[in-house]
């Protein structure tokens, strides 16, 4: 868990409200001839000149008044590194919450040092320590708002507990700051404290909860003389090797039921100059990295997955380009979705029966790099380059070896530039995309040849930031062969094949195909009351999915909302929130697809526990996919309710829990949620969670198959009642802040069972029952085990039997050790099981036991070491 105090401090500057600028404090740092041993001490010669700065005043929940306990501290330097020591006096030292946790998650009593190197009144670089010896760092941007936990730069730190409070000492190289070398007088500079049993937290430049914005409201470091920026070079190998288990296949020369394999890399980070780092890697290896959830998509659209990688994680945000809205599926559209770089092949070969394949199931990286930072004129880079292998499948006839490509050689180019001027007030960006194949040679002419993408974004903010208006256009083009263009049209992000399409041409002979896209953003953003109006616009033949996430194109989507925020406490509560929005969808045609109102309410209490609830409603909705490139389809009016409850996470047992309900007209579709959430903290150095959830789907217009027949169509639909279960438990172990054993478990079982086969006749029909023509079983319809046979009256026709019953497990033990800064050495065990069949039939007990019985598992034992020569 993320240190929840601090991110909550985050969270009061986006949503913060009007307070007057307050004066700005300046601290000035001294250089240091001896260097500080970084052990929690404070008994150094450097600590022991001069006098120690203090006077913090409380941010939250009391804004502006005395923290319950005070804080000091100093700030060293040298030619090489910065030097911190933060003296946290508490009268009650057996009462400091001392909690181990890995990196970046901070938890218990923290202290926080921040640096805006730039002074570009915009970003800032954080550093954290806890009582416990836990380190957090962090990359703010865009005057807060935005956040990037992922940044994990090279320094030390140590705490120490005394009978007067606690005591962090930190060492920061210059090396893993910016700054420009001119203009390195004056930093901007914040410290906090988190005191957690209080839930308070206090800073050293004061300013109001109603601040629009953080970084450019912090202090300042004065006192900086002749220092130079350093550029930095680190070089990290490594070397993995990785023993694999699993069901053997008999005749399969392939499926022998086990495997090992070694192999070698290389990562590493250069200073090219005083403000850009080049992150690059070769041969990258990610095995320790967590699998993706489990999921059953009935759905037509492609689901996102977060990503994990760490050389993709860091510095995210610099490459973003967001072009939707808000949270959820619309909100991840962007112009560069990483998880393209190194996915599944696209190709699967088709088989005769005396033959078999090894394929691969991620596409290798030869390399990647990243170019990142800040020039002295104000101007934001981001570039990242990647280069992903030709992927062959592997495939023996009778003893006989050929290979077959199953993902071409691809080269993948992102560039993001952003410019601030006016101290931060205006931002003018773009962004470009890339996306090459060498198609040549191979059998996978359905691919894009090339895909780039384009973008501009403007953004102003007025009366000292509490106002903003933004706007963003992008443009994209693919090309290729006939038949790749071809599918483009036909894929669920167009439907350009639906037979009401009467604005857009189904063109079988284009070799390519390009679109625009953008949004408008205007709002007040300062303020107890906020509002925002949001306009995104995609036009048909949009398409970003080379390199970027896009599920629907042809969409005018208008939002309007509003929300009321209590920030201060009252009564019983800590802080409330209010939240309402009113949206419209629309598409090129000028068809309306639907209406929306959606409310919520959260209130957060002095104890620390929580409640919120809200609810939403549909109204005049036409689904242009549902039919799956069939005509658009009329649906029911909705509305749906949900809450959301969670305890102190303070506690050494806290549980959290969260419940959607929705419904349609006439039951036609009901759908259920419910999630528990139970953390239990048995020591300071182990803490279990266990996250239990269940959903239950039923509609009645479900998709299952079309079948064309001259000159008619038929869209084949039926209910569906679906269940789905999953429990996932994690454990953190922490030995230490650098050693580390975390373990993630998920079992997974769902199954679906389909009924009341029918039609569509007249999806636009006024009338519910008129849209479709329900068969009567046993006549029109027989089911049987694998086949069902329709007779319509007209035509003849089979269905695959639909039903299903998948169950699946996964878990990921890594036992993680920093045995030096920057170098780390990883023990993982990953194990994977499955099972399905086509019942339909919803048991956990015996769809468990089939889980665990009835296949051997897939498991990987691997090992991987690398290590940092920090050659500057």
């Amino acid at each position: 868990m993320r240190n929840f105090l601090f991110a909550g401090f985050m969270f009061l500057f986006s949503i913060s409200t009007f307070g007057q600028t307050l004066p700005k404090r300046i601290y000035k740092t001294e250089r240091t001839v001896t260097v500080p041993i970084i052990n929690g001490e404070l008994d150094d010669e450097a600590w022991m000149q001069g006098e120690w700065e203090g006077n913090f005043i409380q941010f939250e929940p009391y804004n502006g008044v005395a923290p319950s306990q005070p804080t000091e501290f100093k700030v060293r330097f040298d030619d090489l590194h910065l030097y911190i020591a933060i003296k946290a006096y508490d009268s009650a030292p057996d009462s400091i919450t001392n909690r181990m946790s890995r990196r970046d998650n901070g938890d218990g009593d923290m202290v926080y040092i921040i640096f805006d190197s730039y002074h570009d009144l915009r970003t800032g670089f954080a550093f954290g320590v806890s009582s416990a010896g836990a380190r957090f760092d962090m990359i703010f941007s865009n005057d807060g708002q935005n956040e990037d936990p992922s940044w994990d730069p090279i320094w030390q730190a140590k705490a120490k507990i005394f009978d007067w409070g606690w005591a962090a000492e930190m060492k920061i190289p210059f090396t893993q700051l910016r700054f420009q070398k001119n203009s390195s007088d004056v930093w901007g500079f914040e410290v906090a404290r988190q005191i957690y049993r209080h839930n308070e937290m206090s800073l050293w430049q004061i300013f109001s909860q109603n601040a629009p914005g953080m970084i450019h409201n912090i202090g300042e470091l004065d006192g900086l003389k002749e220092i130079e920026p350093r550029k930095q070079l680190d070089i990290m190998p490594y070397t993995v090797g990785s023993y694999n288990t699993y069901e053997s296949e008999d005749g399969n020369p392939f499926s022998t039921g086990k495997d090992f394999k070694g192999f070698g890399g290389l990562d590493g980070k250069l200073g090219v100059t005083n403000n850009l780092t080049m992150d690059f890697t070769v041969l990258p290896d990610f095995g320790q990295v967590e699998a993706d959830p489990s999921e059953v998509n009935l759905t037509a659209f492609e689901t996102y997955f977060r990503e994990k990688r760490p050389f993709f994680i860091e510095g995210k945000n610099i490459t973003s380009f967001n072009v939707g809205m808000g949270d959820g599926d619309v909100g991840n559209d962007n112009l560069f979705y990483s998880r393209r770089i190194g996915r599944r092949p696209h190709y699967d070969p088709d088989l005769e029966d005396n033959q078999f394949a090894k394929v691969p199931t991620y596409t290798n990286i030869i390399a990647a790099t990243k170019l990142t930072g800040k020039t002295e004129n104000g101007l934001s880079i981001g570039i990242l380059e990647s280069v992903t292998a030709e992927e062959k499948a592997e495939i023996d006839t009778d003893g006989q070896r050929s290979f077959e490509t199953v993902e071409p050689l691809t080269n993948y180019s992102i560039v993001r530039l952003q410019k601030d001027i006016n101290e931060g007030n205006t931002m003018i960006g773009g962004m470009a995309t890339s996306t090459i194949r060498k198609l040549d040679g191979t059998n996978l002419d359905f691919l894009h040849k090339d895909a780039s993408t384009a973008g501009i974004d403007f953004t102003q903010f007025f009366k000292e930031k509490n106002y903003t208006f933004s706007s963003s256009v992008f443009y994209s083009n693919v090309r290729g062969s006939a038949e790749a263009i071809s599918e483009t049209q036909q894929s669920s992000v167009h439907y350009f094949q639906r037979p009401d399409l009467n604005y857009v041409d189904f063109d079988t002979s284009r070799t390519q195909l390009s679109g625009l896209g953008g949004k408008i953003e205007a709002g007040k953003i300062g303020g107890n009351w906020n509002w925002l109006y949001l306009n995104t616009w995609k036009s048909p033949s949009v398409d970003i999915n080379d390199v970027g996430f896009i599920q629907q194109a042809d969409q005018i989507l208008n939002v309007l909302w509003t929300g009321y925020n209590f920030n201060e406490p009252f009564g019983i509560f800590r802080s409330m929130h209010i939240n309402t929005d009113v949206f419209l969808a629309t598409d090129f045609g000028a068809n309306l697809n639907g209406v929306g109102y959606e409310a919520n309410f959260r209130a957060n209490f002095k104890n620390m526990w929580s409640v919120g609830f809200g609810g939403s409603g549909q109204t005049r909705q036409v689904s242009k996919t549902l039919l799956r490139g069939g005509p658009s389809i009329k649906l029911q009016n909705s509305i749906g309710f949900f809450t959301h409850f969670s305890s102190d996470e303070r506690k050494a047992f806290s549980l959290s829990g969260f419940t959607r309900q929705s419904s349609t007209e006439e039951k036609s579709s009901r759908r259920e949620f419910y999630n528990l959430d139970f953390t239990v903290r048995p020591s300071n150095t182990l803490t279990i969670n266990i996250e239990p959830e269940i959903s239950k789907n039923f509609t009645e217009l479900q998709y299952v198959d079309t079948y064309e027949f001259d000159p008619d169509t038929r869209y084949i639909f039926a209910s569906l009642d679906q269940k789905v279960l999953s429990i996932s438990l994690r454990v953190d172990y922490i030995i230490t802040p650098d050693l580390t054993i975390q373990y993630w478990g998920q079992p997974f079982v769902a199954a679906g069972r389909y009924k009341d086969f029918k039609m569509i006749t007249n999806p636009k029909a006024d009338d519910y029952k008129d849209r479709f023509y329900e068969f009567s079983e046993g006549t029109e319809i027989i089911p049987g085990e694998d086949i069902y046979t329709v007779n319509d009256g007209i035509y003849s026709y089979e269905i695959e039997n639909p039903n299903f019953s998948y169950d699946e497990f996964l878990s990921n033990l890594v036992v993680r050790w920093e045995f030096r800064p920057g170098s780390t050495a990883y023990i993982v065990w990953s194990q994977s099981r499955d099972y399905s069949e086509s019942t339909g039939v919803f048991d956990v007990w015996d769809n468990m036991d089939n889980l665990f019985t009835a296949n051997k598992p897939n498991n990987t034992f691997l090992i991987k070491f690398s290590y940092r020569f920090g050659l500057r």
